[in-house]
């Protein structure tokens, strides 16, 4: 029997995490278990949708369920997983951070147009013909009608 190598187990993973709904489910199961009826109005999903999305996260053992009555209830097989997800919305928020600074400094360092002195063009610059707009198709080999 092979196995399979660690990077394909990891990928099988964050396959399984990489469906929104999926996601959801793990952080209503943050604050404990939760019946089928309970999770149908959290994650806003029909019945059957949600249904599926259980089944992907119970075969891949992330979630745990189990009959109580009439109901099944669902809970969190790992709890470690809830540190994967606080380490995702960690990276992402140190990411839009970084973004976020970025656009400042790119903000702060631009000189607004009407502050620019306008240069005069010379005449022999100026097309005889207005450009095409960016959305407008050009016709073979580049050349303007």
């Amino acid at each position: 029997m092979t196995t399979a190598p660690i990077h394909q187990v990891k990928a099988d993973l964050f396959k399984v995490l990489g469906h929104p709904a999926r996601i959801r489910v793990l952080e209503i199961l943050r604050g404990g278990e939760r019946s089928v009826s309970e999770l149908i109005p959290a994650v806003g999903l029909e019945s059957s949708h949600l249904s599926q999305q259980l089944g992907v996260m119970r075969r891949a053992n992330l979630i745990q369920a189990r009959k109580e009555g009439a109901s099944v209830v669902y809970s969190v097989g790992n709890p470690m997983l809830f540190d994967l997800l606080d380490l995702a919305r960690k990276i992402l928020t140190s990411s839009l951070a970084d973004t976020r600074d970025l656009l400042a400094e790119l903000e702060a360092s631009d000189v607004p147009a009407r502050d620019v002195p306008s240069r005069p063009v010379p005449s022999h610059s100026v097309p005889s013909r207005p450009a095409p707009s960016a959305g407008a198709e050009r016709p073979p080999h580049g050349r303007l009608p």
